[in-house]
């Protein structure tokens, strides 16, 4: 398992003359916090060719190219002309930006800001570039424009709205970077937005040499101090820094491109201190909710198996974990297909002392025509199963079970059981939209079993 810890920074102005006495040291402070990449951002034509400089001078380094709506009364035909140019010089420019709307300042009248900003959305979509957000006190029209112009690839740097307006702009496609303000006490409002948005829609940045983190409020900004952004925002989530940095990199290459390290598939990954097994991705139901369908990443991970593991390949990929408070066999599959398997490698795991879970969809009785719960006796501590629904009919409408009328009645009957052989049996239901929860609270407390409640959308 590759526990080493990568960032991006997602929005960076390096090219400040701050940084002309220790631009190299700043740098290597960038490499030994972790960051293995940085988008550095144009605000003008002069800063736009300055980044493109940087990034083909660095491999680490990669350009956007825009101009900032404070300039937008001075942009003329011909600034097109050179931003798209500029966007077209190398693989290396990786987004038209920044661009937006700033109705603080106003340091240009807004109807021109609003007239540029949507001439940049149309030059990003004939160039094929996404596109990097400044919205300072614009927050409406900055949204009713992306919807005019149709604009769903990009992100709104430095994040400021409120939890309403990023939902909005998640659901539009859009990413939210998070910055070092996001560590300031009194900023309890953009810790509200991080804790409710979904992480895998978020990227981290600096905007350096602008709004310094804690403990360095006050002074100047640099790459190296995303981490600590990174690290507010692991907290907030009830992550550890390892899953916002392999997510947040995982985002940027979505957006941007920008691949730091080969994201194929695994069977053994780290989510928080739980150390996930990963043995197919084979399933007994089809689930309508069910991200997979659509993409196989979970918190970062593509669990896209190229074939199912064996053993040895399983126990090769668990390698010598440390610091780990349980196992778990829960991949984008349904583990309990592999019983077998799951057997021989949970008995090896028990054996090293490690504490087993297994998340199933509690079929597995009738995909294997037997009772299989005492085979788990004294193997696994815990089992979650998907309930999901309070009736039958709710059941095979949102999970399209195979076994039609007797997947409901199969799954309470699994969790039933269950507590006769498991120690900690929950029972699972996502807030699929027409769910009743209560319902399925009072269903799985009658069988004997604790109730969690999974987010819809939110997967891992």
């Amino acid at each position: 398992m590759n526990t080493e810890i990568k960032l991006i920074d997602s929005h960076a102005h390096i090219y400040c003359r701050d940084y002309s006495g220790d631009f190299e040291e700043m740098l290597q402070r960038a490499a030994d916090a972790g960051v293995g990449a940085m988008v550095v951002v144009g605000t003008d034509i002069e800063s736009s060719r300055e980044c493109l400089e940087l990034a083909q001078k660095h491999p680490h380094l990669y350009a956007a190219v825009g101009i900032h709506p404070h300039d937008a009364g001075r942009v003329t035909d011909a600034c097109y002309d050179v931003i798209r140019d500029l966007a077209l010089a190398s693989p290396k420019v990786v987004a038209i930006g920044e661009i937006g709307l700033d109705f603080y300042r106003d340091r240009s009248p807004r109807d021109q800001q609003e007239q540029v900003f949507r001439r940049f959305l149309r030059l990003a979509a004939v160039v094929d570039k996404p596109v990097i957000i400044h919205d300072r006190d614009a927050h409406e029209r900055v949204l009713a424009i992306l919807r005019e112009e149709r604009t769903g690839r990009g992100v709104l740097h430095c994040f400021s709205g409120d939890s309403a307006m990023a939902a909005e702009a998640i659901a539009m496609g859009l990413y939210l970077s998070i910055p070092g303000t996001v560590t300031y006490p009194a900023n309890e409002a953009l810790r509200r937005v991080v804790a409710a948005a979904s992480i895998d829609r978020m990227l981290v940045e600096t905007d350096c040499p602008y709004l310094s983190p804690v403990p360095h409020r006050g002074k100047r900004n640099e790459p190296a101090y995303v981490r600590l952004a990174a690290e507010r925002v692991a907290e907030v989530k009830g992550l550890s820094l390892a899953d916002v940095a392999r997510i947040t990199t995982k985002n940027c290459r979505d957006l941007f491109g920008i691949r730091l390290w080969d994201q194929s598939f695994r069977i053994a990954y780290m989510i928080r201190n739980s150390l996930y097994l990963n043995i197919t991705n084979r399933c007994s139901n089809r689930c309508s909710f069910c991200a997979k369908f659509e993409d196989f990443t979970v918190k970062g991970h593509n669990l896209l198996l190229e074939g199912e593991p064996s053993f040895e390949e399983v126990m090769a990929a668990v390698g010598q974990p440390a610091g780990i408070d349980e196992v778990v066999f829960c991949g984008y599959g349904e583990p309990l297909i592999r019983l077998d398997l799951l057997k021989r490698v949970a008995t090896e795991l028990k054996q090293r002392g490690f504490r087993i879970r297994i998340n199933t969809d509690g079929q597995a009785n009738l995909v294997h025509g037997r009772d299989i719960l005492p085979e788990l006796a004294g193997l696994v501590d815990s089992i979650s199963v998907s309930l999901n629904a309070p009736d039958s009919d709710t059941y095979e409408r949102i999970c399209n079970t195979p076994f039609g009328g007797a997947g409901f009645g199969a799954v309470c009957a699994f969790i039933s059981e269950a507590t006769r052989y498991i120690p900690r049996v929950m029972a699972s239901a996502v807030t699929v939209p027409g769910v009743d929860m209560d319902a399925c609270r009072v269903l799985a407390e009658s069988l004997g079993a604790e109730f969690r409640v999974r987010e819809y959308a939110e997967v891992g």
